[in-house]
């Protein structure tokens, strides 16, 4: 059987559009820089995760990952500036799941947070710590919470953004322990913990990575710690429920974030890459370093992470509305 001559062109014209898509699909990304935006201020635990991954993705990819501070409005802003930016693969969040689980109950965002953002890898995570100004009487939970019971009124707990699990969790040791301290909301870890240590605010739930190094250095006393179990930079830290607040046991972490519409081919290649940075001792050593705990072996799926994300909101949702929450 024998093509014609126009025919055979057609096939030949048809194998080589055939070949070019497929390049196109394996080479998804360009050689222009990747950004990575981050709803916290420079110095802050997800801008320190941001800058660390970062760089080891752009040494294994050869080309340059920039990192984009975008603080406040509990990372709506950040948000917004991942949804205006082109998918075209170029452009992600990095931000703790209270984006999903936790600040949709604060406020009316913008973007529905179970169509509009795409979880891509889980990065890190560990529980909070309750820490206090180190000139404060108080030297562990039980006498922390006599103490703000015989200042009524007076004192005040600092939330590194306000929804977040920082916020949250405040709202929560005040009905569980019959306290009614004043929140104060910042816009990123560092300014909060600079008025902790000022005196101007007393308490705060806290990220590790931001408050460890202030309480090895004397400048903060760490309370308690909502991780399950005590953590391995703090193992002289009770975890709360230890001390009885089983309840309270919680713990954050921090993703990279996408937007449906990205090429599949794009995402696939971040994760691999982010997957592998996160891998190599010299960033998985560093995050353990500051508190931080990396999973490498079994990572979730994007779809795991979906799944548990929902769970999650809902059961926020649920705690939020036993303690009479309502939104500043």
């Amino acid at each position: 059987f024998a093509l014609s001559t126009h025919r055979r062109a057609l096939l030949s014209l048809g194998l080589a559009l055939g070949v070019f898509s497929l390049g196109v699909q394996a080479q998804p990304l360009s050689d222009r820089p990747i950004k990575i935006v981050v709803g916290a201020p420079a110095g802050g635990t997800a801008d320190i995760i941001a800058r660390l991954v970062g760089n080891a993705v752009s040494t294994s990819m050869g080309q340059p990952v920039v990192v984009d501070n975008k603080p406040g409005a509990g990372g709506a802003i950040a948000m917004d500036a991942m949804l205006s930016a082109p998918k075209d693969g170029h452009t992600y969040l990095l931000s703790v799941n209270a984006l999903v689980t936790e600040l949709p109950h604060s406020i009316k965002p913008k973007y529905d947070p179970f169509k509009d953002l795409k979880p891509l890898v889980e990065l890190a995570g560990s529980g909070l710590v309750l820490v206090g100004n180190a000139s404060l009487p108080p030297k562990d939970l039980k006498e922390m919470i006599a103490y703000v019971k015989a200042n009524p009124g007076k004192i005040n707990f600092a939330s590194y953004t306000p929804g977040t699990l920082s916020h949250v969790l405040g709202l929560q040791l005040n009905k569980l322990a019959g306290l009614d301290m004043n929140h104060v909301g910042y816009k990123g870890s560092p300014p909060a913990l600079q008025d902790v240590m000022g005196g101007s605010v007393q308490f705060m739930f806290d990220g590790l990575p931001t408050s460890v190094p202030n309480i090895k250095g004397g400048k903060l006393r760490a309370f308690a710690v909502t991780s399950p179990q005590r953590s391995h930079v703090l193992p002289d830290v009770p975890t709360l429920a230890e001390l009885g607040f089983k309840d309270m046991t919680r713990t954050a972490w921090l993703g990279l974030w996408a937007v449906p519409g990205h090429p599949d081919a794009a995402l696939k290649r971040i994760r691999e890459e982010t997957l592998k940075a996160l891998a190599t001792p010299a960033v998985r050593d560093r995050l353990m370093a500051v508190g931080l705990n990396v999973n490498t072996q079994n990572p979730p799926t994007p779809e795991q992470m979906a799944k548990s994300l929902q769970e999650d909101y809902e059961s926020v949702g649920a705690m939020l509305k036993s303690v009479n929450y309502k939104p500043e």
